[in-house]
């Protein structure tokens, strides 16, 4: 079946940009001056129960057509009945989901447009491929901080952003920005705005970032990672047992925090020994050289969706990597795997084991 131009749908882990999208298509398409032309039906459910009646009220309002003629949208907002949950695999639910969609599928008349918004949404389901036949769905998912590359992708979303309010990052400032704020689409609006007013029309620095971006979680780990890198160990200390406080895990901090900021700062300074690279002030040409080595001898380095080496994350730690040798590094590796040793198969106090490694690192 051909698609239709009359359904929409936005799915996805990012809540905060599924949402916006659908609502920013809803004021689009929504019939002027009709206080009844855009019919919202909340689509969180409580059990299947909920979720059957949920979808009867999206199916009368698409079936009851306005009373003085026109056009209508009707959108189901945020559902949470598609997912590989308890509500979601329920009979109820899966019935009245397959009456919708039967619906959806009989064609609906030219004057009624339909806009479906959810969060979690198991791809498995019939329900999901037969509205992928029906329209093509977009897709917005959160960004996956764990693995490498993430930073260029939340990159562009906040170039996107700040060109919406005129503004501006100099030199090295974007990128700074994102590794401080995190991949949280509503932290990043929050401090893209908060940014904004702070710096008025000129461009936003590095100095302006660490004076106002907030400390996220994300944040919180890339301090970790650079009062190592800057050998300060009270900082180092602190920031550690801050994270412990707020209840995050020892692993965690070690796992997330101190073996990657150790691992690039090795990798950096194995470069630049062996290769004489050298990090400037500007980004670009680090990238460049660091593309322009043989594959054998970048092949161990972490790479981006697109395949190529995350040179960003070895540009940061390139430039203050004169502080520690390689055989220094590589000693600091071993004590992170004994750290984690000591912490998942001890009974050691964690505080005391991380604050043993950062010591030993450090001094």
């Amino acid at each position: 079946m051909a698609g239709s131009s009359n359904i929409h749908a936005f799915f996805g882990s990012d809540e905060a940009r599924v949402k916006e999208a659908a609502l920013l298509l809803s004021r689009k398409i929504a019939p002027k001056d009709d206080e009844f032309g855009l019919e919202v039906i909340a689509g969180a459910a409580d059990n299947a129960e909920h979720a059957s009646q949920i979808v009867s009220r999206t199916i009368e309002a698409i079936q009851t057509l306005p009373f003085f003629g026109g056009e209508k949208v009707v959108w189901l907002q945020g559902a949470t009945f598609f997912s590989d949950n308890q509500t979601g695999k329920a009979e109820t639910t899966l019935r009245a989901v397959e009456a919708l969609t039967d619906l959806l599928e009989s064609g609906l008349p030219p004057e009624v447009q339909v806009i479906i918004s959810a969060n979690d949404v198991d791809k498995r389901r019939v329900f999901y491929k037969k509205v992928g036949k029906l329209t093509k769905p977009t897709i917005f998912d959160k960004v996956d901080v764990s693995k490498p590359g993430w930073e260029t992708q939340v990159m562009s979303l906040v170039k996107a952003k700040s060109k919406q309010l005129g503004l501006t990052f100099d030199g090295d400032a974007l990128e700074r920005f994102v590794l401080m704020v995190g991949a949280e689409t509503r932290m990043l609006d929050s401090e893209i705005e908060k940014l904004s007013l702070y710096v008025g029309d000129r461009p936003a620095n590095e100095e302006d970032i660490s004076r106002i971006a907030a400390s996220s979680h994300i944040g919180v780990i890339f301090e970790i990672g650079d009062a190592i890198a800057r050998k300060d160990l009270p900082k180092t200390l602190d920031l550690i047992d801050r994270q412990l406080r707020q209840g995050e895990s020892a692993v965690g901090i070690l796992l997330a925090a101190i073996v990657p900021r150790i691992r690039n700062l090795l990798h950096a300074r194995d470069l630049m020994e062996r290769h004489d690279l050298r990090a400037g002030r500007s980004f670009p040409p680090f990238q460049k050289a660091v593309d322009s080595l043989p594959k054998s001898e970048t092949a161990h380095l972490p790479r981006k969706k697109d395949g190529n080496v995350s040179a960003y994350p070895l540009y940061l730690a390139a430039q203050i990597s004169n502080r520690f040798t390689v055989p220094e590094l590589k000693t600091a590796l071993e004590a992170c795997l004994e750290a984690n040793l000591r912490l998942v198969t001890t009974s050691l106090e964690p505080k005391l084991v991380l604050n043993q490694l950062a010591t030993r690192i450090l001094t």
